[in-house]
């Protein structure tokens, strides 16, 4: 039954790499890495082709293993079959080729690259390059589709959604949607020293001006991260928190001045450069951007909460608990603590933070303390406290972190609650009371209520609104912040039950013809003006202010499955196959009710596409969803108890100084 064909392995001879490219290293050499640089050498080199018979060529194709990014990203329209760089089948142990074996120092690239994905939860063994699950391109047949996506026959792929024999036709139209968004993925993979590091944020051929989305983000990788671990693929994120960190330690300055040390960048991307000294040689370099080069120029506050809560995901998920053990990580856990713990002038227990410092990333009027900043900062706080390793320099560090949790949680489900009875009462406040117990506490004006407001809130349902500060409520629906509420437990059971209860309510305004809304009502006329500065890019409906963004799909699953309502995300994820693929994945969506492609959205959005599947692949498994759901805890909750209970008059005096920590 096996015909018997010839695969071509390309090879490209690597140098020695100064960072070393083995993931499954205990610690990284810090001392190979110089204050301003982590570079890999790559000796320029002719590339070989070797020619290996297998007599197990299957005919019956399994699948495609896309493991090794090249630059032009050629995934559209008329792909050519010269972009599979590893065909695969199964046959005899290979230890050398072409000369490199695993235990020469050129041969790094070779074992790890051979190794780098294994999406059906199988590692290929050390020293070892497996042939296995190839499909063969058949372009005369119609298999490849216009983009590029891989139809498969007879065989089912578990990793890709692949599609089978004997299936309906809406379900196989599913299927092919999914196994699309796998191969757009696995396409967009950034690899640094032969290893993979991340995902790039868009892949979009008809875009010509690139900008910054040829970079690893890392907020956008979040859904990527967890696609890939849902999938068994530990490497690529691993290698992505190993080395995010260690960018986090570099000098990054703008105008002579230097953020904390705890900052993580925004993006990074991979450069290739000439070696210094030596025409013959380049090499790869991380460049990271801490906001130095961002539109705005405002610093990513949202990078070190994501990179904790993807490193607790990373240890729940793959069991491997040694790299929460190591120096460098617990150091790093610190610093962006203490960073976000740091005292200041405020009041609040609150991030203050200023506008464009999150997934909104440009001027709209979220400066202050925006709700999705407040709702990362505590699911932060909860996944730092697990992986703090118990010693004595960390004891002061936890103490705060705990008073932190605390008055957090408190403030957040006190004062940025609303729903019917809430705005009745904000409705019918006194103003400019002076006193320790007053109600209006921030001296809130009840003409600020918008009529809008009046007439959308449900009889059943809240939400927390997007930010406090004093005399002012924002009173719009951000998803993001909400939904993450719900699944951190920053919002108490009933108020996360009554989120959900709003979005079904409001389901034609928040998901209409794309989920979810970012955030809800748009700025408009003098308002947008005033606020945005009449952002060109920022009009009603579009882009930032109140437009559709697919990537959302997957927080919206994971608040579902935890609330035990994962009918809401599944409704969601039907909603979105119905023209995301077709609209080759946008970034966003525009108008109202989410009816065109974003003007300036950029097509094959990564995050567009691993939301989608990270929000399949939970539904398909939801106790999968607990490396990211963070329970309500007891003790918080009798805190939250006492303080409700407590006079909020206190007594008032000098009090002992607190003990300072040392990181």
């Amino acid at each position: 039954m096996m015909g018997t064909s010839e695969a071509v392995l390309q090879i490209l001879s690597s140098g020695s790499c100064i960072l070393s490219s083995d993931p499954r290293a205990s610690n990284l050499d810090l001392n190979f890495a110089s204050k301003f640089h982590i570079k890999c050498v790559k000796k320029r080199a002719s590339r070989s082709k070797q020619m290996f018979n297998c007599s197990s060529f299957l005919q019956n194709r399994i699948g495609i293993h896309w493991l090794k990014r090249t630059r032009d990203y050629g995934l559209f329209g008329n792909s050519t079959v010269d972009r599979l760089q590893l065909l695969t089948c199964k046959c005899q142990q290979a230890e050398s080729v072409g000369g490199l074996t695993a235990e020469d120092g050129n041969g790094t690239w070779f074992v790890d690259s051979s190794r780098a994905l294994h999406l059906n939860g199988v590692i290929n063994p050390p020293n070892v390059l497996e042939f296995e699950d190839v499909q063969q391109l058949k372009q005369e047949n119609g298999d490849l589709t216009s983009n590029g996506a891989v139809k498969q026959e007879n065989e089912s792929l578990p990793s890709n959604g692949a599609l089978g024999i004997g299936k309906d036709a809406s379900k196989v139209t599913i299927d092919s949607i999914e196994d699309e968004a796998w191969d757009l993925l696995l396409n967009s993979m950034v690899y640094y020293c032969g290893s993979p590091i991340g995902t790039i944020a868009a892949c979009d051929p008809t875009s010509s001006n690139v900008l910054n989305y040829d970079q690893v983000f890392i907020r956008d990788f979040i859904p990527s991260g967890i696609a890939f671990l849902l999938k068994g693929e530990y490497d690529i994120v691993r290698n992505f928190i190993l080395h995010t960190l260690q960018l986090q330690s570099w000098e990054k300055t703008m105008d002579c001045h230097s953020p904390g040390q705890g900052l993580m960048p925004a993006s990074f991307k991979v450069r290739t450069v000439p070696l210094d000294g030596d025409d013959s040689a380049t090499e790869e370099v991380l460049d990271p951007d801490f906001g130095e080069a961002a539109i705005g120029r405002v610093a990513p506050v949202d990078s070190g909460l994501w990179w904790i809560i993807l490193l607790r995901a990373y240890g729940k998920c793959s069991g491997d608990l040694s790299i929460l053990e190591r120096i460098d990580v617990q150091t790093g856990i610190k610093m962006i603590l203490r960073l976000c713990l740091a005292d200041g002038f405020d009041m609040f227990p609150t991030l203050l933070v200023t506008d464009g410092s999150c997934m909104i990333d440009r001027r709209m009027g979220i400066h202050g303390h925006p709700l999705e900043i407040q709702a990362l900062f505590y699911s932060a706080l909860l996944c730092a406290r697990e992986m703090l390793a118990p010693e004595d320099g960390s004891a002061d560090l936890i103490r705060a972190l705990n008073n932190r949790l605390v008055a957090l949680s408190f403030h957040i489900r006190e004062y940025y609650w609303i729903d019917l009875r809430k705005l009745n009462e904000i409705y019918r406040y006194k103003t400019e009371e002076y006193s320790y117990d007053a109600v209006n506490k921030f001296n809130i004006y009840p003409d600020q209520i918008s009529p809008w407001l009046v007439e959308w809130m449900p009889n059943q349902g809240g939400y927390l609104i997007g930010n406090l500060q004093p005399a002012h409520m924002d009173f719009r629906f951000f998803s993001l912040g909400n939904l993450w509420s719900v699944v951190s437990g920053l919002a108490t059971i009933d108020q996360s039950h009554a989120i959900l209860d709003l979005i079904e309510a409001k389901w034609t305004d928040l998901v209409a013809g794309m989920p979810l809304k970012i955030c809800y009502p748009a700025l408009e006329g003098q308002e947008w003006q005033i606020i945005t500065g009449s952002d060109p890019k920022n009009t009603p409906w579009s882009y930032h202010n109140a437009g559709s963004w697919p990537t959302l799909l997957w927080q919206l699953t994971v608040a579902g499955i935890k609330m035990n309502r994962p009918e809401i995300a599944a409704r969601a994820v039907e909603v979105a196959e119905r023209c995301i693929s077709r609209d080759k994945w946008p970034e966003y969506y525009d108008t109202k009710r989410a009816r065109f492609i974003g003007k300036q959205a950029r097509l094959f959005q990564t995050w567009s596409i691993a939301g989608y599947l990270v929000a399949k692949l939970l539904l398909a498994d939801p106790s999968a969803a607990k490396m990211l759901i963070t329970e309500e805890d007891p003790e918080l909750v009798n805190a939250f108890s006492c303080m409700i209970s407590a006079n909020p008059r206190r007594k008032r005096g000098r009090k002992n100084l607190k003990q300072t920590y040392i990181v």
